[in-house]
């Protein structure tokens, strides 16, 4: 019974005792392990709760004589859960106590720690963590090693936590795969108590000392060594640590210490430490309106001060314990509720105020739903959805039941597999019970139709081209979008993109750009200038001094896709470049990733604004300095000055802007602009107007604005003209399409044009359409007859407004003339001699707005004959859809063709007919063998002395079928973004961004073979997120000019040098090129590349490292700490020969017999070198002779 005597005089109107049922001495139910009446459990009617002060409020026996060693208040529901001495858990329910649940946590052994989670509550034992639902089901079982002696836990998230115990690490546990992530070492005797704030974990040791460690390394930060003998508690609070425990009195052992060790985690040392009255065993923070400790002593006295103020006799309270000791104390989420553990099997519960809660939002218990046998429900038959299986009903054996469905219903029948392909029946070769065939490319990638339609949906007409990954299983006629005007993703697998097949979206054999790098989003327009002879011819021929100068990437990156046969290229270097322009991050230019994979990039405008800037920026540079003449200069041309770019000439116009002030004064400035914008007419309803007119308008803006008079001296209203002087080769347009408003306009002009069509066509009789090349027709649409399909002109004209041909012509008092052109229709002698040019239309540029992809842009280019006779020796022209790596031919109707409901016009193209015979066409390659020549690094600290390669000598120039062995060490800028799907595979949405980091060649031939004559270590300006030292040997600091002791150079000084020796016709030697070109981004001809990767592997088998090569052929042991791309080079040279001497001695058979005993060789030693000290008796490379003509370089 509890004694409020000599206590707290206002305390007297409590009860002098508690209800008998409290007393497991009066109460002999409570001695019994079932559950409790709650009426006998209720606090009577007689006992009083005093706000903000605490005191007893139940008290229950779990198992009487057993030591409750762990109390816990649930985080979640208003549960308090007990573990004693026997490793049994039980938990009470609300202030009543009521039991919920009981069961066995572990046969033997204490149980140490609770810890409630959303999902289950957590009980660690000496060596054992388990998880329990609340009812007692286990969610996993995790024993710990041999040895092990936990004695506390903590969460540091939702999906893993720290154990730390009487050993000398502390483990960390992942909770969702139920695996030890990692161990962090700590001192012996080790870790008894932990806490956890905001900054640091604190951690308690039995010395008697408490560390403070890192959040994230867990490494120690700072340590207080409390109290000579050992550690008791201690807790945590905003800016303050106390802690009790017990002091060394010599050879008389331990004893309480009732100073309380206080500390200011702000200055990380001690304040005054704070005497007590009672002997402290547990403490804990309780901040409600202060910063209040509980002290508690085992022998059940509990005293409340301020950590910083002196403690008062009045505030000790007892805990009626029966004479037994207090073995565990904890404190509810809201400050409410304390609960005790005694020595005796009773858990008491205190509260401060008369409706307890555990938690401040509690979520509701499940409890037991009560027996339904006696007391069914009412059921209401004239209710439609009444179910019928809430009506009980005897089993009988003589009538059967409905729900027993005859067994034809009920046996499973798998769907019947589709009958295979005949083609691959008779290409198939059987090699044991395996049978391999030639994929036929008859259906798409990884989907097999077990019915095919015979009448395909209105959008299913676009079925010619496999849709990307994203969009798959769409109703085609619940999708306004068709497949091939979708937003294409790469879809990677573990082999990255080597099984990717691109020619299901490209059967041309032009080449498409990829779509994962930052900025991609100009990817169209790329192609766009790439398909306009002068700019390409212009821009190949350009070479500049300029580190980042775009002019030079497009030439680049156009040598590229001349070179291609079909597959994709990659326009990392010039997007690289184009992030180092300012004026590019000043106009918006420059996305953020997360704007281009959300969708919130407002594409149609930034690909005008693009548009904008890159014919700017191509004028400029070119400007700056010229390369080898791609103008002829025609004596025709008004604007034939010796200081204007071939950008100028091609896309320039000279235009006068006129500006009337209301007082008369007029200014005329001119200047030259490389694009015009589209103007659309201010009105409520919409009405009819032709393109031609609208462009007229848009060119020779008339409009009124506030400017400066020079006559007035101050802004006046002034109307401003602008005329043109003369008509570009190329006419660019910006369509202006941003708002609803300008769609609307534009749909209801497209409607006009198609009404105006029918009514055209209702006299006229049908005319044959024009039919695809049938070489880019597919097997299965060969069908038509002859090739030749009947459709009507009308329909061809459904979305269309813009004319395929534009006649433009200044009058002789500088008005200017525009008109649509029919097709077919050609200029009058008359109207030639007026000046009169025909513009055709060659590009339009469409924004596709999805909202599932969230949309891209897609570039319809017609693409004239000298590409065709190019690539495939026929000559003709075509248009074709550019959508990234998807090309496919498309009709000249469908270019011109805007649904603006989800393809919007951005980007328009006119040029003059024949405009191609002003210009050279001629392409002088700028590279030459200067650019092997030694050159500065950029490194401060680069020393001769520190030099790994002799430049080449005039003598040593590569020829055309020379060796060069070569290598290259990447860093990461981005990491991969990957998700794992529900089956637990990983899958791939980006890949890493490398940046090439060093790149090496060595000479494969001569006197000096092996020596390397390029070994560039590449300066990068953008932000290296992991630089791969253990596979690369670049370490931080390598990359940086300022503390550099290596070659420094830029990457377009490197490129130029392998761009070089690749049009010299050198043959590459080296490991896995294929993935070193991609990351540098050079397109080499195969012939021109020697893999040993390939050298060395047999068909269906594994690709074997190059460092495992060499130990095998060569008997070297490279590779052992970091990656030399040096010795790499060497290597790959050294196998090449070896190679080619197995080849010449034993002929291909022979070779083959090598290959076997070297993957049999490879699968008993895992693939993995011996150590060269193993009893294979392998040599070491230290001592074999290799290239020692360059040992002492």
């Amino acid at each position: 019974m509890m004694n409020f005597d000599g206590l707290d005089p206002g305390l007297g109107e409590y009860a002098p005792g508690l209800d008998s049922s409290m007393d497991p001495r009066l109460d002999p139910a409570l001695l019994q392990g079932v559950e409790l009446d709650p009426d006998a459990l209720a606090v009577p009617e007689s006992m009083h709760i005093v706000e903000g002060m605490y005191s007893e409020l139940h008290s229950v026996a779990a198992e009487v004589g057993i030591p409750v060693t762990a109390t816990h208040f649930d985080l979640q529901e208003e549960l308090l859960w007990m573990g004693n001495h026997r490793g049994h858990a039980s938990s009470f329910f609300g202030p009543t106590m009521g039991r919920y649940s009981s069961f066995q946590v572990h046969m033997t052994d204490d149980i140490r720690h609770i810890q409630s989670m959303d999902t289950g509550v957590l009980f660690l034992t000496k060596n054992n963590l388990k998880c329990l639902t609340r009812g007692g089901l286990i969610m996993f079982d995790y024993p710990m090693e041999e040895g092990a002696d936990m004695h506390s836990l903590i969460l540091t998230d939702n999906n893993t936590l720290l154990m730390g115990g009487l050993q000398n690490y502390v483990a960390e546990l992942d909770l969702t795969t139920v695996q030890e992530t990692q161990k962090f070492t700590v001192e012996v005797p080790g870790v008894a108590i932990m806490r956890q704030s905001n900054r640091f974990f604190f951690c308690g040791h039995t010395s008697g000392k408490v560390s403070l460690r890192d959040l994230r390394t867990f490494k120690m930060e700072h340590e207080f060594d409390a109290f000579s003998g050992s550690l008791s508690d201690f807790d945590v609070h905003g800016n303050l640590l106390a802690a009790c425990g017990f002091s060394s009195r010599g050879l008389n052992g331990l004893s309480c210490d009732r100073f309380l060790m206080v500390y200011d985690l702000r200055m990380m040392r001690a304040i005054t430490p704070m005497q007590v009255h009672v002997d402290p065993l547990f403490l804990h923070f309780i901040p409600t309106y202060t910063s209040r400790l509980a002290i508690i002593s085992q022998t059940g006295q509990c005293q409340f001060c301020e950590p910083t103020g002196l403690a008062n006799l009045a505030d000790i309270f007892h805990v009626n314990t029966v004479g037994q000791l207090l073995m565990s104390f904890d404190v509810s989420s809201s400050k409410q509720a304390l609960s005790f553990g005694d020595s005796g099997g009773c858990v008491h519960l205190w509260s401060s105020a008369p409706e307890v809660s555990f938690n401040s939002y509690s979520r509701e218990t499940e409890l037991a739903l009560p027996c339904l046998v006696d007391s069914l429900p009412q059921l209401d038959w004239n209710h439609e959805l009444m179910p019928l299986s809430l009506l009980p009903m005897p089993l009988t054996n003589t009538e059967p039941l409905l729900s027993d469905w005859p067994t034809s219903f009920i046996t499973p029948s798998p769907r019947r597999a589709p009958l295979v392909d005949p083609e691959i029946l008779r290409t198939m070769k059987t090699v044991g019970f395996i049978g391999y065939a030639p994929n036929p490319r008859t259906r798409p990638r990884n989907q097999v139709p077990y019915k095919i339609k015979d009448i395909e949906l209105e959008y299913d007409s676009y079925n010619q081209v496999p849709e990307s990954p994203i969009g798959r299983d769409e109703e085609p006629h619940l999708y306004m979008v068709p497949k091939k005007y979708r937003k294409v993703t790469i879809k990677y697998s573990k082999l990255g993109l080597e099984d990717f097949d691109f020619k299901h979206y490209n059967r041309t054999l032009f080449a498409g750009l990829e779509p994962h790098i930052p900025n991609a989003y100009c990817n169209c327009m790329i192609q766009v200038l790439y398909f306009l002879e002068p700019v390409r011819c212009l821009v190949q021929n350009h070479l500049c001094q300029k580190e980042f100068c775009l002019a030079c990437e497009l030439g680049f990156l156009f040598h590229m896709l001349d070179l291609s046969r079909g597959d994709p290229c990659q326009a990392s270097n010039f997007l690289r470049a184009f992030r180092t322009i300012p004026e590019a991050s000043a106009l918006g230019l420059i996305l953020a990733d997360s704007d281009e994979q959300t969708g919130k990039a407002r594409l149609g405008r930034l690909i005008q604004s693009w548009n904008r800037f890159i014919l700017a920026q191509l004028h400029q540079e070119t400007l700056e300095q010229e390369g080898p003449q791609a103008y002829r200069g025609a004596s025709s041309s008004t604007l034939g000055s010796s200081g204007e770019s071939v950008i100028g000439r091609l896309f320039g116009c000279e235009v006068e802007n006129s500006s009337l002030c209301r007082c008369g004064k007029e200014t005329v400035r001119s200047s030259l602009t490389l694009l015009f914008t589209m103007h659309y007419p201010e009105q409520r309803s919409p009405e009819e107007y032709d393109f031609a007119e609208i462009l007229k308008k848009s060119i020779c803006l008339e409009q009124s604005t506030q400017a400066w008079c020079d006559n007035c001296e101050k802004y006046q209203p002034t109307v401003q003209t602008r005329n043109i002087r003369c008509l570009p080769d190329v006419l660019v347009i910006n369509c202006e399409v941003n708002s609803t408003k300008e769609a609307e306009f534009w749909k209801a002009q497209t409607e006009y044009a198609y009404s105006k069509a029918l009514k055209k066509e209702a006299a006229e009789p049908p005319k044959p359409k024009e039919p695809l090349p049938t070489e880019w027709c597919l097997e299965e649409e060969l069908c038509s007859v002859e090739g030749v399909t009947f459709d009507t002109q009308a329909e061809d004209m459904r979305h269309v407004w813009i004319p395929l041909s534009l006649k433009m012509c200044i009058s002789k008092t500088q008005g200017l003339e525009v008109s649509s052109l029919s097709e077919g229709e050609e200029l009058t002698e008359s109207e030639e001699a007026e000046g009169a040019s025909v513009f055709d239309l060659v590009v339009t540029v469409s924004h596709i707005q999805d909202a599932r992809t969230g949309g891209n842009l897609v570039a319809h280019i017609k693409v004239g004959e000298t590409y065709h006779q190019r690539k495939e020796g026929v000559t003709h022209q075509q248009w074709y859809l550019f959508n990234d790596f998807l090309i496919e031919p498309i009709d000249k109707a469908e270019s011109a063709q805007f649904d603006v409901n989800w393809k919007v016009p951005a980007v328009l193209y006119y040029v003059k007919r024949n405009y191609n015979a002003k210009y050279d066409l001629r392409i002088k390659n700028p590279i030459d063998a200067n650019v092997l020549l030694t050159e500065a690094s950029l490194a401060r600290k680069q020393r001769k002395s520190h030099a790994t390669f002799i430049p080449l000598m005039v003598s040593e120039m590569p020829q055309a079928a020379d060796l060069v062995g070569l290598d290259a060490e990447f860093v990461t800028l981005n990491q991969e973004e990957a998700e794992l799907r529900s089956d637990g595979t990983k899958s791939t949405i980006k890949p890493s961004q490398m940046s090439v980091a060093r790149i090496t060649c060595v000479r494969g031939q001569g006197t000096n073979e092996g020596v390397p004559f390029i070994d560039d270590y590449i300066s990068t300006q953008e932000q290296v997120v992991d630089y791969l030292t253990q596979y690369s040997g670049i370490k931080p600091g390598d990359l940086d000019a300022k503390i550099s002791s290596k070659h420094l150079t830029t990457l377009k000084s490197t490129y130029l040098k392998l761009r070089f020796l690749i049009d010299t016709g050198v043959r590459f030697v080296g490991h896995g090129l294929q993935k070193d070109f991609r990351v540098i981004n050079l397109m080499v001809p195969k012939e021109q590349v020697i893999d040993t990767v390939y050298l060395f592997h047999m068909p269906r088998k594994r690709m074997i490292s190059l460092r495992f090569l060499a130990w095998y052929f060569l008997d070297l042991n490279i590779q052992s700490e970091t990656h030399d791309s040096i010795e790499d080079a060497r290597t790959a040279l050294q196998l090449y020969r070896k190679s080619v001497e197995l080849s010449h001695n034993g002929g291909q058979e022979e070779f083959r017999k090598v290959l076997k005993a070297l993957y049999e060789k490879g699968r008993k030693l895992d693939w993995k070198v011996p150590d060269i000290d193993s009893a294979d008796g392998q040599g070491s490379p230290k001592s074999t002779a290799v290239f020692p003509s360059v040992m002492g370089l």
